[in-house]
């Protein structure tokens, strides 16, 4: 069997997220259905992880196996012009056979856009918020998430995650014009939490009434800030081991 790597960027905006879904447009559907098209056979799509409706992706990573040989060149051409112009493949490469995108992968990173400008342009993709947050109390506030700890705090409940622990290598504020932009990196995140956790974040700049380190080791959602709006959020890199990270 070949296996096929895929990096996929999509707007999220009008799907039910990434997996499969009775009766919902998601992206996984409409990329299988793209592919059986052009490989006259079942496919099955395999993705780094699922993102929620509204979520998008600069870096979704997704592979799947076929016997086929594929000129990848036109293939992923033909791919694109299926696909409808909110999907698009940047990349497509033939990998090793028991490559998985889901289970390989090491590190996952989000981004997550805030912005105090009023935009027709920037509405689909930031929140709109008319608080001016200091980077730098937001910088000293995420510190706290870095390491291995249980998230249960800051996670919405999800029977298919038995496990709650996640380690957090990366967790930066910084502004670029208007925009102030949130970096996460961690090994695996549960379902929920980069949104449950910028809105922590958020509501303990403003009323600093308990720090974040407390919030995680009580492990108790009522204690957590409210979820930001999906729109402002994207899976932005998945990194493998093969990346000689």
């Amino acid at each position: 069997m070949r296996n096929y790597k895929l990096l996929i960027q999509y707007d999220g905006t009008d799907f039910a997220g990434w997996q499969i879904q009775k009766n919902h447009i998601t992206v996984q559907q409409l990329i299988s259905d793209a592919l059986e098209i052009l490989l006259r056979e079942k496919v099955n799509l395999i993705g780094s992880g699922r993102t929620d409706t509204g979520v998008h992706a600069l870096g979704q990573t997704a592979n799947f196996k076929t016997e086929k040989q594929i000129d990848i060149y036109r293939f992923t051409h033909s791919l694109n012009a299926i696909l409808p112009q909110s999907i698009s493949i940047k990349t497509m490469e033939e990998t090793y056979e028991g490559f998985h995108s889901r289970f390989d992968a090491i590190k996952r990173s989000y981004l997550y856009f805030i912005t105090t400008d009023k935009s027709p342009f920037f509405y689909k993709y930031s929140y709109h918020c008319n608080e001016h947050y200091d980077a730098v109390l937001l910088n000293k506030i995420s510190k706290e998430l870095i390491g291995t700890f249980d998230y249960s705090s800051v996670s919405k409940n999800n029977p298919d995650q038995r496990s709650k622990i996640c380690t957090v290598h990366e967790a930066h504020w910084y502004r670029k014009g208007n925009f102030l932009i949130f970096l996460i990196e961690a090994n695996r995140f549960l379902h929920g939490m980069v949104r449950i956790t910028v809105g922590t974040i958020l509501q303990i700049a403003k009323e600093n009434k308990i720090s974040l380190g407390e919030i995680i080791k009580a492990k108790d959602k009522s204690l957590a800030g409210g979820s930001v709006p999906a729109r402002g959020l994207f899976l932005y890199k998945v990194k493998y081991k093969t990346d000689g990270l």
